[in-house]
């Protein structure tokens, strides 16, 4: 079991868009191990492979006791409203509401390159969209508008401040 450190806010490879995967090989087949031993950690239910320092287009969920993973993700439905809080491995601590569609089908492919397809509601869609979100460089407080995008911000402050020596 490989879990890896996660990269924080401010590491440019989490604002950086991914590769599409196009080579199915063994260094592809320890990332995707790498991200389900990572995401099985307590209180986790995804993770982009930026999060873990990889620029390819692949992440990992484990919700509801359903483990899995899409390789180049594309979210190919999404309808419904849902609000409700969200948080961000990548930004510990911090929470923020924020709207995302309640149903969502997300297309990509597995290891041995056959389309997979995740359907989701409630949780799992909101996990599907904020991991494709972390695949294009965006986190999800980039989804946040007026005063909760600057108490979000004035909170992230903070915490920097606080932890530098």
């Amino acid at each position: 079991m490989t879990v890896r450190p996660l990269r924080l806010l401010g590491d440019p490879v989490l604002r950086t868009p991914c590769e599409p995967v196009t080579r199915f090989d063994a260094a592809l087949a320890q990332l995707v191990a790498d991200l389900l031993d990572t995401v099985q950690l307590p209180g986790r239910a995804g993770l982009a492979a930026p999060q873990i320092g990889s620029s390819l287009a692949v992440f990992s969920y484990h919700l509801d006791g359903e483990l899995g993973y899409l390789i180049n993700p594309v979210i190919t439905e999404a309808h419904g409203d849902q609000d409700g809080p969200e948080g961000c491995l990548s930004i510990p601590g911090i929470t923020a509401d924020r709207p995302r569609a309640a149903y969502v089908i997300a297309d990509g492919l597995d290891l041995d390159q056959r389309p997979a397809r995740v359907t989701g509601t409630g949780e799992l869609a909101r996990c599907l969209q904020h991991e494709t979100d972390h695949l294009r460089g965006e986190l999800y407080i980039d989804g946040l508008s007026g005063a909760q995008r600057r108490d979000v911000m004035r909170q992230i402050r903070r915490q920097q401040v606080g932890a530098r020596p």
